[in-house]
């Protein structure tokens, strides 16, 4: 089977064999042939096989080996390890894995002094292996013993109690090392496998001036370039153990020897040695990210912390450009919010004092970091690989996060400082600039301004009178100059006399497609905060707008967008200045669809016509000429009406209804185009609410002709949507209520024809029928609604393999159970044919249903508790006398237990009722008490 594993061109021979070996590893002979498997004549892969399967055995098996053969096995694996001290790496390894786990299992009780037996065993003089083979078997031991404890199986309490066992035994191992370390002839190799096995060791919560000789040994290492990286690792495990902020004075030893490192840090910079700089740093980081409360705690040292601090800031700053020159800088970013958040938690006298010493050191971080935000120079860039160019975006974007959070400490000054600095730079003709210095400084005042509210601040002003007068040269610029307009967009709409001095900058960038994203991402928030200082310069918008969209410069969701912008922007007009611009604007798409729906159907005038359909949607979305009413008393928005006669958005719907509906006559076949005719429509409703009255008749008219020619589930979503919007009023309601019955009986027709393949129809339909229910339950009084059909369409729903689905089924019933009382038809067919969905519920809770579903099916048992109370204690009492119901692994004690608890007092409680039922369903999958629950 090895054979076939390891050399068989087979895949499926491979499988097989890989299948079976899993088998065999665990069965009860393999403490038999794992040991015929270890012997020398064997290749490494067979050996490697046996050590794997006795570390399993003794590992996942341990209660099966009975305590008066564990010292044989204890000695049989010595005896191994010896002997593949000079043999095979891999399989040394797998037999140190092995008896590692065999001594964590018997320590303290069986095999006390575990660790300090392991070095005696292998001190002790073997002829037959030579001193060094017999010493880095013993340090690959020592080095996977806490490694394996890390991992292992064992219970709660017994890790507690191993953990301290083993911190006490570090007494056994460290003098070892240390000897090791310092010995002179000792060879590099060896002093390697030192300082991993100090790494390993120092997880386990040592303190940390049991470590500190070894810590000072590992700094010595640093200066060896064949042990740094390995001497780095263990330096920073040790130093960022959450235990070691204990140790105040031992880490107050460890700042010395960590600024001891500069001078090999700045020769590393100097000969762009990446690697040494980047082990450093993160030395320096290790110490000062960690620790930094212990450390500005001690007052008396503050200058000690302050040069760690300088440290780390040249760290930050290092030459070069990220990520091509260098990858250290990005190390830092995290200790700088660090520092900031234990300086602003002291009490506010100490408070102050700190904030003397750092605020200078945060304003010298601010200039670092601009500087490294920059761009390198065209040429340089040019030949990024675009991975790069990813990474440096994503760097820029951790820096400005890193801006926005110093503000906090910084307040007001910072933004004064940024912009004395722009001043300076854009007024100073003796010296121009480079783009990449203007840039930068913009990049940090859009970081703060997105986020920060800069209305109270007195330099805005300035900037805005500054944009105006930046020489843009190239696209990163003039991105950055766009995306801070568009961060001063809520300012801009407190001081309306300043969008003068922007809007042209961004309508002239609208017509550069490499500016797209910036340039409409910023007019979509001018014309969202500002409606209603743009009329003036509405014409101008509309126009511009207009002529990129007729070039096609812009990619589609972008167009989308900028459709949003024209919406916010016409809803502030008056209604024949927006019915005027929306001619204009919409007539070519038109005139297109026109010319479209006439064409046989295929792919290239598909996807023009959805485009055309998304404009109008857009547009739709946001063109909304009631003023919202934002009452922050109940947090309802009220809808004032402004004018007479029909809604603009009404008008236009009703000039193009036939059209739409001709192209809908030619696609109804395709699902895509369906939904983008449902969406200019749900869109619309969305925002005109009872102002969209007027289009309700003959909207239902072709939704009913649409869904019973081929159901779609975007038909169903938008009928719910004019449910939920005139449920109450009664003019409108009589075309959406036959709209309603249509669409249900359409649906009942397709359940008996087979609804397995159409779950997004099933999910949309149950939805509707709970929104039905919520707003308008006497729909469920129309004598030509069959309640039967329709429950067990639910409960057919409700044993989809579709998550999303069967949430929605749940979703019609918690919905559908408290109408028992009040609506005749449904208390009748829920008494009759409530046995039935319990049955479902049972069998999901069972294990047919995914567990993420288990909350949803509680409310429908808590429903069923609440309302149908006398009929539930007899139905589960039947259910559950089923055999291997609602699963075989089941016993009758657990089924009875369930249901009583289910039929206790506390079913009048939610939140315990959902408990009940995870608790169940556990039970019922066989995973009661594993692992895979503790997070659920």
């Amino acid at each position: 089977a090895l054979h076939q594993l390891y050399y068989d061109p087979n895949i499926e021979n491979k499988n097989l064999a890989q299948k079976w070996l899993m088998q065999a590893q665990v069965s009860p002979q393999a403490w038999h042939f794992s040991w015929l498997l270890l012997h020398m004549d064997k290749v490494p892969e067979i050996q490697y096989f046996g050590a794997s399967a006795l570390h399993i055995k003794i590992s996942r098996y341990w209660n099966d080996i009975p305590a008066d053969q564990y010292e044989s096995l204890k000695s049989q694996l010595f005896t191994h390890i010896t002997r593949f001290a000079s043999g095979s790496k891999i399989v040394l390894t797998r037999l140190c894995v092995a008896l590692a786990s065999l001594a964590l299992s018997m320590m303290p009780e069986a095999w006390p002094c575990a660790v300090a037996d392991m070095v005696r065993m292998f001190q002790a003089e073997d002829s037959n292996v030579d001193g060094q083979a017999r010493c880095l078997a013993l340090l690959e031991l020592l080095t996977v013993l806490p490694e394996e404890f890390q991992t292992s199986r064992l219970p709660q309490y017994r890790k507690g109690q191993v953990r301290s066992v083993l911190a006490q035994e570090c007494s056994s191992v460290f003098p070892l090392l240390e000897q090791l370390l310092q010995q002179q002839d000792s060879p590099g190799f060896i002093k390697q496998k030192v300082l991993k096995c100090f790494s390993s060791w120092v997880q386990l919560e040592i303190p940390l001036m049991d470590c500190e000789n070894l810590i000072q040994a590992a700094f010595t290492s640093l200066q060896d370039p064949e042990l740094f990286d390995t001497a780095v690792e263990a330096v920073v495990n040790a130093i960022s153990q959450p235990d070691a902020q204990r140790y105040v004075n031992t880490l107050l030893k460890l700042i010395p020897p960590v600024l001891g490192l500069q001078e090999q840090l700045r020769q590393a910079v100097q000969s762009g040695d990446m690697e040494t700089s980047h082990g450093i740093c993160r030395i320096a980081v290790a110490l000062g990210e960690n620790h930094s409360r212990a450390l500005l705690d001690q007052v008396e040292h503050w200058q000690s912390f302050l040069a760690l601090v300088n440290m780390i800031m040249f760290c930050t700053g290092i030459p070069g450009h990220y990520p091509v020159n260098e990858t250290t800088s990005s190390l830092t970013l995290t200790f700088w919010y660090t520092l900031q958040d234990d300086i602003l938690s002291f009490e506010p006298d100490k408070q102050a004092v700190y904030q003397q010493v750092y605020r200078p050191v945060y304003f010298q971080l601010v200039d670092v970091l601009l500087h490294k935000a920059q761009f390198p120079s065209d040429e340089e860039y040019g030949f990024w690989s675009s991975d790069e160019k990813e990474q440096f975006r994503i760097y820029r974007v951790d820096i400005s996060d890193t801006l926005m959070y110093v503000y906090e400490m910084l307040g007001a000054e910072l933004l004064s400082s940024l912009y004395d600095k722009l001043g300076r730079l854009l007024t100073n003709t003796e010296q121009p600039s480079t783009w990449q210095h203007t840039e930068a400084l913009l990049y940090g005042f859009q970081s703060i301004a997105e986020t920060i509210d800069v209305n109270y601040s007195d330099v805005v002003p300035g900037l805005i009178g500054l944009i105006p007068r930046i020489s843009i040269s190239n696209v990163q610029l003039a991105d950055t100059v766009m995306f801070t307009i568009g961060a001063l967009s809520e300012w801009l709409a407190d001081h309306p006399v300043m969008i003068n001095n922007v809007l042209p900058l961004v309508l002239q960038a609208l017509g550069n497609p490499e500016l797209s994203i910036s340039s409409v991402s910023t007019l979509k928030k001018i014309c969202r905060e500002c409606k209603y200082d743009l009329p003036p310069y509405a014409a101008n918008i509309v126009a511009v707008s207009q002529e990129v969209l007729m070039k096609q410069i812009h990619k589609t969701s972008q167009c989308m967008w900028l459709m949003q912008a024209l919406g916010f922007l016409l809803s502030a007009l008056q209604v024949e200045e927006i019915l005027k611009n929306l001619h204009s604007l919409i007539t070519p798409y038109i005139q297109q669809l026109e010319k479209l729906a006439d064409e046989t159907p295929n792919p290239s005038n598909k996807l023009a016509i959805i485009h055309i359909l998304g404009l109008l949607s857009n547009l739709f979305t946001t063109l909304d000429i009631s003023h919202h009413d934002d009452d922050h008393e109940n947090n309802e928005v009220k809808k004032v009406p402004v004018q007479q006669g029909p809604n603009p958005v009404v008008v236009v719907l009703q000039q193009v209804f036939q059209l739409i509906q001709k192209v809908l006559s030619k696609w109804l076949n395709d699902a895509q185009v369906v939904e983008s005719v449902c969406a200019i429509f749900e869109k619309s409703v969305k925002t005109l609410l009872d102002d969209f009255a007027p289009m309700v008749p003959q909207l239902c008219e072709m939704l009913g002709q649409m869904y019973s020619t081929i159901p779609q589930a975007s038909a169903i979503d938008l009928t719910r949507q004019l449910v939920h919007i005139f449920a109450h009023e009664p003019a409108h309601f009589p075309p959406i209520k036959a709209l309603f019955l249509l669409v249900t009986s359409v649906t009942l027709t397709l359940f008996q024809q087979g609804p397995r393949d159409h779950p997004d129809i099933v999910d949309s339909f149950m939805q509707l029928l709970a929104q039905a229910l919520k707003r308008k339950p006497d729909l469920f009084l129309c004598s030509n609604l069959d309640v039967k059909a329709v429950f067990q369409c639910g409960v057919l729903s409700l044993k989809f393999p579709e998550a999303p689905t069967v949430k929605a089924s749940c979703g019609f019933f918690t919905e559908l159970l408290p109408r028992c009382g009040e609506i005749a038809p449904v208390g009748q067919v829920v008494h009759e044919n409530g046995k039935v969905l319990l049955q479902a519920v049972l069998e999901g809770v069972g294990g047919q249903a995914s567990r993420s579903l288990m909350d949803h099916f509680a409310e429908i048992l808590f429903a069923l508790n609440k309302h149908c109370f006398s009929y539930l204690s007899i139905w589960i009492k039947e259910a559950m006398q089923q055999d291997g119901f609602p699963s075989a692994r089941i016993t009758p004690e657990q089924k009875e237990n369930f249901s009583q608890q289910i039929l206790s007092r506390e079913r009048v409680n939610k939140r315990r009722v959902k408990e009940m039922v995870k608790e169940f369903t556990l039970l019922c999958r066989g995973l009661h008490g594993t692992e895979y629950t503790a997070d659920y």
